[in-house]
């Protein structure tokens, strides 16, 4: 059989090399790492493959395939300059890169799970016996209430009612966070068949009666996540990026989510809005009565 012809890239990626060749006086190099990176995003896909949410999925994979800072970096601006070039030629009305963060978004990706993902973690621990109903009603709350691990760790007995707990995060600062139904009833199973009446205030127990370490939650999180299939890197804070992504999925206000996970600062919320930024603009201007939007800064040359 003979070896598969090589596809050329779209029209609009080579049109681009030749604004690049033409009008933009750029070194050899820096011409050819431009088109390498616009091709590697494209592949043969159309216009429609460059929005902000794509971008960020696509340097999110490659961070994960090990592409280094410097070489992230650098795709990002190619794909910045390829979307103005669009723009400038009027094949698109709005450069959708324009507004994805540089150069420490990679560093603000966080793993998230689809729903569906979730739903299969949260349900690999068999609750028949003491590790298995300890572990469900941890992920369970862990997804639930968006916990940091060092919180779920920390939890007593007394921390729970019937609809909130009593969360010691970082600084020693304490907040309340709504607990779901799901995660109290994998509690309240856990405590009253297995927990029972073991003299120690910690909610989270081993089986001799010690406390539960963030290491050991980790690595039984891993293992689960290896059970169901889960290829990707899961760890208890993976959860808690589930966590927050989703209720922005669903809508939920972003000061609402920085109270609920104990950020300080919304800068440190606001990260989620990368991963589906476009979406939150498109509801911004969709729900607020006098929404313009703003016009792109000019790029200097």
């Amino acid at each position: 059989m003979p070896p598969a012809k090589k596809r050329s890239p779209p029209a609009f990626v080579r049109d681009f090399e030749i604004y690049l060749t033409s009008e933009k006086g750029l070194s050899l190099n820096t011409l050819k790492a431009y088109s390498h990176d616009v091709s590697l995003f494209f592949g043969t896909d159309g216009l429609e493959k460059l929005t902000q949410e794509s971008v960020i999925k696509f340097l999110g994979k490659l961070k994960s395939q090990g592409y280094k800072t410097s070489s992230l970096h650098r795709i990002l601006i190619s794909l910045k300059v390829m979307g103005d070039f669009l723009k400038r030629e009027g094949r698109i009305a709005v450069n959708p890169v324009r507004f994805v963060a540089s150069p420490k978004l990679w560093q603000l990706l966080p793993e998230v799970l689809s729903q569906k993902e979730i739903t299969k973690l949260v349900e690999a621990p068999d609750p028949i016996d003491f590790m298995g109903a300890r572990d469900k009603a941890i992920l369970e709350l862990l997804y639930s209430s968006g916990l940091r691990v060092s919180e779920l760790c920390g939890l007593e007995l007394s921390d729970l009612d019937d609809t909130f707990i009593k969360v010691r995060g970082k600084g020693g600062k304490e907040r309340l966070v709504p607990i779901g139904k799901k995660a109290l009833d994998a509690v309240d199973f856990y405590i009253t068949k297995f927990r029972g009446d073991i003299d120690h205030k910690k909610l989270f127990l081993k089986l001799g009666g010690k406390p539960l370490s963030r290491f050991e939650v980790w690595k039984n999180i891993k293992r689960y996540a290896r059970e169901v299939g889960i290829k990707k890197r899961v760890s208890p804070h993976t959860l808690r990026h589930s966590f927050a992504t989703h209720l922005l999925e669903e809508g939920a206000d972003l000061r609402i989510i920085q109270e609920l996970m104990g950020h300080a600062h919304i800068s440190s919320t606001d990260r989620y809005t990368h991963v589906m930024g476009q979406q939150l603009r498109d509801s911004f201007a969709s729900f607020h009565p006098r929404f313009e939007a703003p016009p792109e800064a000019s790029e200097a040359s």
